[in-house]
């Protein structure tokens, strides 16, 4: 499970074995995930966190969106 990101407590990373879903990454907190989908962002999984934090957690995900999509095509192509 490559991490690509760690910011603050939120660690962003994907699963190697999800190459035949579309772009999306995974963020940890502890025992707490979320799921975004990459184009376009967009909320498709939560585990635990609250609205707020998912507010928080999706602004990072835009502004780190090119990142998350480079990494994600570098791995998987």
């Amino acid at each position: 499970m490559p991490t690509v990101l760690r910011i603050g407590r939120y660690r962003f990373h994907f699963f190697s074995n999800e190459r035949n879903e579309p772009a999306h990454i995974h963020v940890k907190d502890g025992d707490r995930g979320a799921k975004f989908w990459l184009e376009p962002v967009d909320l498709a999984a939560n585990y635990g966190f609250r609205s707020y934090e998912l507010s928080e957690i999706r602004r990072l995900v835009l502004e780190h969106q090119m990142l998350f999509l480079e990494k994600w095509y570098e791995h998987f192509n």
